[in-house]
């Protein structure tokens, strides 16, 4: 299978938030991608409303020339209005689904998607493909209410979590991981694969096969899943044998505690010198899965200065000691939700936020 993973020249991934409906965020963003002579998509997909929120964004944002596009408008006044937005005449095209494709809009880099726990992934990665499409920074804020179901906010954390230039194939995966992909064993297009997912389904198959044949029925640990905006590999200037690479990638892989990876660290360090930052933001991501998963957290976001942890729905984490092993290393923490426990970390100071997210989460094991 080919896949084709390198962007256009001067392209950057699509800055993707889950953010709250907050005026004084749409106000800010609006005013942003204005003052820098580009145009916004805000997507609302309800007609019967559609206007009304046409109007309130024009109350938040007076001095952007706002537009409404629809299917169920006149061709003309349809193809007048796509006109004008895509001539610039438009500052803010408020729209349902049908911006979803064959629109190329290089200008407008700024996208609002309005109750985006209504979509399904492979329609929010589509929109989100409406920005990002020159060399500016492009950002798309997903517009969700603070209680939602718990399969949209999974579909919602994959897209956030996913914002790679050429992340298509991953996301398509981790969709047929979520909604299942059929019994592998049987003709069945449903079945015990689809309800715990694809990924899952082939650990618990392995895990059964190798009780089986050991007798070992000990239970494994499931590790937490971490994305970052770090560069994390092994450059070929520290580990230049292809073969040492791949054996230490595959020893990572492996990694079942942390004083493992210690040695593993020890080891990196006698054969091949001091860690520059890609190799040791590889440990770190490696350790963070090992000490997350001891502690019951399905997801890990790190991006910038900021951290998003979001607990598994079974764990049941102590409040005051997270907040006590955060503030050791001078992140601030704000619980984004109770049930399943999510927090988002900021870094005030101290060290940076891999080695301080390590160095917290390793205390509480």
């Amino acid at each position: 299978m080919t896949l084709m993973q390198t962007p256009p020249r001067d392209r950057s991934p699509v800055l993707t938030s889950l953010e709250p409906w907050d005026d004084a965020l749409i106000e800010e963003a609006i005013a942003r991608e204005l003052d820098r002579g580009g145009q916004v998509f805000f997507v609302h997909n309800r007609i019967e409303t559609i206007v009304g929120v046409a109007d309130h964004v024009q109350r938040v944002a007076p001095r952007a020339r706002i537009a409404v596009a629809h299917g169920q408008m006149p061709e003309r006044a349809l193809e007048e209005v796509m006109h004008r937005f895509v001539s610039g005449v438009v500052d803010v095209l408020v729209s349902t689904m049908i911006v979803e494709s064959g629109l190329d809009v290089p200008n407008a880099n700024t996208m609002f998607v309005n109750r985006a726990d209504h979509f399904g992934l492979a329609q929010l990665y589509q929109l989100r493909g409406r920005v990002g499409r020159s060399h500016r920074r492009a950002h798309c804020y997903l517009l969700v209410p603070d209680i939602m179901d718990l399969d949209a906010e999974r579909r919602l954390r994959v897209l956030e979590h996913h914002t790679e230039l050429g992340a298509g194939y991953r996301i398509a995966l981790r969709d047929m991981e979520m909604r299942g992909a059929g019994n592998l064993l049987g003709p069945e297009q449903s079945g015990f694969v689809q309800a715990v997912g694809f990924d899952l389904y082939l650990r618990l198959l392995d895990e059964t096969v190798h009780h089986l044949v050991s007798g070992n029925a000990a239970p494994k640990l499931v590790l937490a899943d971490v994305n970052m905006d770090v560069p994390h590999h092994l450059p070929d200037d520290y580990v230049a044998s292809q073969d040492a690479k791949l054996d230490i990638y595959r020893r990572i892989s492996k990694l079942d505690s942390v004083g493992d990876l210690e040695a593993l660290r020890d080891e990196m360090r006698d054969r091949f010198g001091p860690l520059p930052p890609p190799a040791a933001a590889t440990l770190a991501l490696a350790e963070l899965r090992l000490s997350g998963g001891a502690l019951g957290v399905e997801s890990i976001l790190v991006r910038g200065d900021e951290a998003r942890i979001t607990f598994h729905d079974s764990a049941v984490p102590r409040m005051k000691g997270l907040s006590a092993a955060f503030h050791e290393v001078q992140f601030q923490a704000e619980v984004r939700r109770a049930r399943p426990l999510s927090l988002k970390l900021t870094r005030l100071g101290g060290a940076s936020i891999l080695d301080g997210l390590a160095r917290a989460m390793r205390s509480l094991v």
